[in-house]
């Protein structure tokens, strides 16, 4: 077995791979190449959850490893406040001729880069090719991923950040700064100022509550929804949900743990056939994705233990070949 720390998964999976690593897999999953069981959530005390996702794909499919593996997640909302990410765990992989464990890794990390990446393959799909302007609504580990995530698939030259906290968005925009020179990165003191007139529009909040809502988006904008996991939360209302042409990650884990789309659902705004398909389909071709440049594109992204199997089984292979991690013996 092989361990990986933080350090070499950064390492193992920079951006521009995993974005590749991800599309590659939810191309899997929407061919019906990948056993998904829903994301199982165990209550710890508090608002803090463990996440339990296992995943794996099928056998004899060409391209994709035999390999199956389960992640391990805390899921503790005020860990930003003491310095620690809100997404704390371990990643197993297992191999599939013997169903020998193979690999174990940090999973905070390589779950924040592969939501961004996941948002990313997303973007590239749906987001209109003249994007310019990107506003972020959240400051925290997921935007900076998400920042570089949408550098990667767009020529990105203004962004907006809108934070909870003045001096935690603040803190973020000097680093962002630093490394993103040439781009106009600016603070915006409330959502709905912060994405009038934004091409490009990331939820990456760990809201109970809609900080966005439907009215406030302009026509042609393509949003990034990926911060709420559990049913409870929601980032964005029941007029965005029902005003958008509404693309998925999995349609049986949106039905099941998306907060918003639940609600919607509900309340009889929209109906199942609201959702105009997953990533997958479009990315393959079996959907042609937005219809006009003025129609608003919303991607729900919850995540998929696909897309943490693939990102794992690339980090091992790429740590075997760089010598990276410390061996474990059995």
């Amino acid at each position: 077995m092989i361990v990986l720390s933080n350090l070499d998964v950064a390492a193992c999976l920079p951006m521009r791979d995993a974005i590749e690593v991800v599309e590659t897999a939810m191309k899997a999953v929407s061919a019906g190449q990948a056993n998904l069981p829903l994301r199982s959530l165990v209550e710890v005390g508090g608002d803090n959850r463990l996440g339990i996702m296992p995943g794996a794909f099928l056998p004899g499919v060409a391209g994709q490893p035999a390999c199956f593996g389960i992640k391990l997640l805390s899921l503790f909302p005020q860990n930003p406040d003491a310095g620690y990410s809100s997404h704390e765990g371990a990643y197993v992989l297992f191999e599939g001729e013997h169903g020998t464990a193979i690999a174990m890794m940090n999973a905070g990390l390589m779950t924040a880069i592969r939501t961004a990446a996941a948002s990313a393959v997303a973007t590239r799909a749906l987001a209109r090719p003249n994007a310019r302007v990107l506003t972020l609504v959240g400051a925290g580990e997921q935007a900076e991923h998400h920042l570089h995530a949408m550098m990667c698939v767009r020529d990105i030259s203004q962004v907006r950040v809108v934070g909870r906290r003045a001096t935690t968005r603040d803190a973020f925009i000097a680093r962002a700064r630093a490394r993103y020179g040439d781009v106009a990165i600016e603070p915006a003191d409330d959502v709905r100022t912060a994405v009038a007139g934004a091409d490009i529009v990331c939820t990456v909040t760990s809201s109970a509550e809609p900080v966005l809502q439907g009215g406030w988006v302009d026509p042609g904008t393509h949003l990034n929804v990926a911060g709420a996991s559990v049913p409870s939360s929601r980032e964005i209302d029941e007029d965005m949900v029902a005003r958008a042409a509404l693309f998925v990650d999995y349609r049986a884990s949106t039905f099941a743990q998306a907060g918003e789309v639940i609600a919607a659902l509900e309340s009889g705004r929209i109906d199942q056939d609201h959702v105009r398909a997953e990533i997958g389909e479009v990315l393959a071709g079996a959907h042609g994705g937005r219809g006009t440049d003025d129609e608003i594109t919303l991607y729900r992204s919850l995540g998929v233990a696909a897309q943490d199997l693939a990102a794992a089984w690339h980090c091992l292979t790429q740590a075997r070949e760089r010598g990276l991690g410390v061996s474990a013996t059995l």
